[in-house]
């Protein structure tokens, strides 16, 4: 799989699947610009990575819930002249078992929906004009990869205002592949659980372990996936291989969909 050459916006890309995909692309010839929330540190040693693949690298700090902040971020990517990728990898959540109705707020919705829903709508309209300039100078569509999740395909995951979150995601893939062809083309990852420290900053580290064993006993491959498991699908999508897909939600689990 080549990336020679692509430039790609990863956000939330100091960590887990997001640090994944970059370095993937990286070590694929392509160029990044690191997006990260809160975790400069993080951001700054998933740069080196990327730099130390021979990448040219960009890093920015940015809320994706907060349109001016897309909007600098695409700015930053201006410098390149265009841009061939979108990966809106950014996610929250709040971990709350979902007969717990009460232990979620129309603030936890809003935090959720604004990172996880909103935020890739405000990326693609940021950075419209530069993934259109990248279609035109290449001839071919420039991608956006919504990260989403089979919560939204499920129902099942970390609480119910994930679960919302990453289906409204799904709906705006589609309706998005449609508004925005031929020069722009949308996918989406749905991946089942993936093995980040995501679920020790919810659970803790024995709940994190728990988990970790519960998908590996659950799912039919008894595999739990990795960041760069996933990232595999995700550069594929971003790349020229995947040209004739758009508005596709690409389930990736393991095979978790057939246990529930």
């Amino acid at each position: 799989m080549s990336t020679e050459g692509l430039r790609a916006i990863v956000t939330g890309s100091a960590s887990g699947l997001g640090a994944a995909a970059a370095l993937k692309l990286a070590q694929n010839g392509g160029r990044v610009l690191i997006n990260y929330a809160s975790s400069r540190d993080d951001a700054e040693r998933t740069a080196e990575a990327c730099r130390a693949a021979g990448a040219e690298v960009i890093v920015v700090q940015g809320d994706v819930s907060r349109d001016d902040d897309c909007r600098r971020i695409a700015e930053a990517a201006a410098a390149w002249g265009g841009l061939d990728v979108l990966i809106n990898n950014a996610g929250v959540t709040k971990h709350v078992e979902h007969t717990l109705l009460d232990q979620l707020s129309a603030d936890d919705f809003q935090r959720i929906y604004g990172v996880n829903t909103i935020g890739p709508f405000q990326m693609v309209r940021a950075a419209r004009p530069l993934l259109e300039a990248g279609a035109r100078e290449r001839q071919r569509s420039s991608t956006v990869v919504n990260v989403s999740s089979i919560a939204g395909l499920t129902g099942i995951g970390s609480s119910l205002a994930y679960v919302a979150s990453k289906g409204a995601l799904n709906a705006m893939t589609i309706a998005l592949a449609r508004a925005l062809a031929p020069l722009i083309r949308v996918n989406a990852v749905c991946p089942g659980y993936i093995d980040t420290p995501w679920f020790e900053k919810g659970r803790g580290v024995e709940g994190a372990q728990r988990v970790r064993d519960m998908v590996k006993q659950k799912v039919p491959l008894h595999v739990a996936s990795s960041p760069q498991d996933v990232a595999e699908l995700v550069c594929f999508l971003a790349g020229p291989q995947s040209g004739h897909m758009t508005g596709e939600l690409v389930r990736m689990d393991a095979g978790m969909h057939l246990a529930t």
